[in-house]
């Protein structure tokens, strides 16, 4: 089920413009009153776009979150159905105190074809393209899948650089990666753009490893899926109510692995737009009157992979 490449466009509109609300807020250090204004923006987007849209990744579900919830309707509600995952900001810190790599991400498919994961923790692990299929799993644990990016690299962990959120629950990673050797990227927030990382050589980073957002995985999952590379995720239950929220989303087996196929079934597009400046994009500007944007665009069926720059006027 292939989605029209005309609707990049559209799509990459409601990202330009929940970025442009967000990059108000810039070192305000309001980071609500920045996520509600990218939601704003994004919604109202969405909201001019011919089709049945549904947001299958959101900010929590209805009771919980009056931004673009799980469950939401978005479009006007006629035309093709999709499925969308959305982040309107990603980085509310980095928005907040004008750090890097502030983003607004959202991917979209044909209806059924995004894996509907309820906002809660993920395990992840990452590698980029060119790999045999399989390479890592999250089962080997940290060593193992080490040795094995090693060995299909033909280099050493000393040669070897992994991506690891900055958290405490990442301490036996940590704690591995360095008897090994491997060097360490460690980010502050931002997995999406993290994960991403694993894609371009530039960046350096041969695997990200770790726990995260749910929503932000399958984010991931939508870019690595148009960049062929690899990404295996599992959510992580802390308690009951955990369980019977994945019970809610019909996810039986609570001990499952995703691959890239079991996130992303089938055509996906992926927006990312910059509010700060970060790795992949330029960040929001405002000059003479005008927004000036840039947006990352992947597009899976078409082999799109290409950056928007736009205008906006104010």
């Amino acid at each position: 089920m292939l989605i029209n490449k005309d609707l990049i466009k559209l799509f990459s509109n409601a990202t330009e413009m929940a970025a442009c609300g967000a990059s108000l807020f810039n070192g305000k250090n309001d980071k609500i009153a920045a996520d509600q204004a990218a939601v704003d923006g994004m919604r109202n987007q969405l909201n001019l776009i011919n089709m049945k849209g549904n947001i299958v990744i959101g900010e929590g579900e209805m009771d919980e979150a009056p931004m673009l919830y799980i469950g939401e309707k978005v479009g006007n509600q006629e035309g093709d159905e999709y499925d969308i995952a959305v982040d309107p900001l990603e980085g509310t810190n980095f928005v907040a105190k004008n750090l890097p790599n502030a983003l607004s991400v959202l991917a979209v498919t044909k209806k059924g074809n995004l894996l509907k994961a309820p906002d809660m923790y993920m395990e992840k692990i990452a590698i980029g393209k060119n790999l045999p299929k399989n390479l890592i799993d999250l089962d080997f644990g940290t060593i193992k899948n080490i040795k094995l990016l090693c060995e299909a690299k033909s280099t050493t962990p000393d040669k070897i650089t992994a991506c690891v959120l900055k958290r405490p629950r990442h301490d036996t990673i940590v704690k591995d990666l360095i008897s090994m050797g491997v060097n360490i990227n460690f980010i502050t927030d931002g997995d999406v753009s993290g994960v991403i990382s694993v894609a371009y050589p530039e960046t350096n980073i041969d695997i990200y490893i770790g726990v995260g957002g749910a929503p932000e995985g399958v984010l991931a999952a939508a870019a690595l899926t148009c960049l062929d590379c690899q990404i295996q995720t599992r959510l992580v239950f802390n308690d009951k109510d955990d369980e019977d929220k994945a019970k809610n989303f019909g996810i039986n087996n609570l001990k499952q692995k995703y691959n890239i196929d079991d996130m992303v079934k089938d055509d996906v597009i992926f927006c990312s737009t910059g509010v700060t400046d970060g790795d992949l994009v330029k960040g929001v500007k405002y000059e003479n009157g005008f927004y000036k944007t840039e947006t990352f665009v992947l597009h899976k069926s078409s082999k799109t992979n290409m950056i928007i720059k736009n205008k906006i006027k104010k």
